[in-house]
């Protein structure tokens, strides 16, 4: 797969920490050129430095993805350091409020909206016109399982979630003949500095909900995220890949 992606610069949102900052290692050690892209640059820029301790390639970009300009500003960085931009995973996101619809603060609500839903559209208007200049390339959006089934208690992540998922859909059959390949990966219950510090009992209910009898790790999504943006996949497009140890076959 190395070859795959040597020589292609790739974008990664929200790649400080968690499953981002783990595709964003990934990459670079199979020799893409990372463009780490996060809300907290010293985040970003800790990622920076483990890849080139390794003898990777990487930058570093802070921003708001919830902010198109910052989003623009995130890809311009990516062409103006190494010439183009071939590949791009818009992962960045938070948790949001909870509960009844009727008590979520409708700020908050927005506020979510803008960093789960519309900072995928903002990635993917100012990534496609920078691939299609370069040939071509592939986009993976970080949905969840949650944009394949419902939750109550979490209402606006579960409706971000599932817009990320139609709007990978709409988006790739938009540019399928124009060799733009996009799909979405939806994670189970990942074991990321998140869940650090959660109470036992709260861990145990968590792996209770995946049949496999355990949560997922970083690597395990990395390595969907890995193979969709490469060459290997490269009749997948408009896809969604659940990495969920079977908790959506229930």
């Amino acid at each position: 797969m190395a070859n795959d992606f040597e020589g292609k610069t790739a974008l990664v949102t929200g790649g400080g920490s968690g499953i981002g900052k783990g595709v964003a290692l990934s990459l670079a050690a199979v020799s893409a050129q990372v463009v780490v892209n996060d809300f907290n640059l010293e985040t970003a820029q800790a990622t920076v430095d483990e890849i080139t301790a390794a003898g990777g390639t990487a930058t570093a970009v802070g921003g708001d993805v919830g902010k198109p300009d910052d989003v623009k500003a995130a890809v311009d960085a990516a062409v103006s350091a190494y010439g183009a931009l071939h590949l791009a995973l818009n992962n960045a996101g938070i948790g949001g409020p909870q509960g009844p619809i009727a008590d979520i603060d409708i700020d908050e609500y927005l506020k979510l909206m803008d960093v789960n839903l519309h900072s995928v559209f903002y990635g993917m208007h100012f990534e496609i016109p920078e691939m299609l200049k370069a040939g071509g390339g592939s986009i993976v959006n970080m949905s969840s399982i949650l944009g394949l089934v419902g939750e109550p208690i979490a209402i606006p992540y579960v409706t971000a979630k599932h817009g990320v998922a139609g709007m990978t859909k709409a988006t790739a059959l938009g540019y399928a003949d124009q060799g733009i390949r996009i799909n979405s990966v939806h994670p189970g219950y990942i074991d990321t500095p998140l869940l650090e510090g959660a109470p036992q009992q709260m861990r145990d209910g968590l792996v209770a909900l995946h049949p496999i009898g355990r949560l997922g790790s970083v690597e395990e999504v990395a390595n969907v995220v890995l193979f969709l943006l490469s060459d290997k996949a490269g009749f997948v497009t408009g896809s969604q890949y659940v990495v969920d140890g079977g908790y959506t076959s229930r």
